[in-house]
């Protein structure tokens, strides 16, 4: 049976969408980043975890707003079904991951930080 949903409050949709865009596409590319750089040798005691997480958030503030105004030039790195009003945070997720991209992106990340991880650790 099918069920109408109302759309999301608009302050909370847009939450789900920025947490979306840091969690699965900002943090791999800056935990890969951290990597290389443990790799590289620089140990200076600041932490990885903190500078991830800025990097990432700073990451997506970025690209949900220029990615917003400029959707054709960031088709990449910009995904709008993040804040689509009318999707649950499973049903974003879920069409996220059906795109070729998608599984491009994933498939790229996981083989990077696998190989990075080894050589580090």
């Amino acid at each position: 049976m099918p069920f109408i949903t109302a759309p999301k409050f608009g302050p909370l949709n847009w939450l789900e969408g920025f947490a979306l865009t840091t969690i699965l596409q900002g943090f791999p590319i800056f935990a890969a980043a951290s990597l290389m750089v443990k790799l590289l040798g620089d140990y200076r005691g600041s932490s990885p975890v903190l500078t991830i997480a800025l990097a990432s958030m700073f990451y997506s503030i970025f690209v949900v707003s220029v990615g917003s105004a400029f959707p054709t030039l960031f088709k990449n790195g910009y995904e709008a079904q993040f804040f689509d009003a009318n999707l649950s945070l499973s049903e974003k997720i879920a069409c996220w991951r059906t795109r070729p991209a998608t599984s491009v992106q994933l498939m790229a990340s996981v083989l990077l930080l696998s190989l990075l991880a080894a050589i580090a650790g």
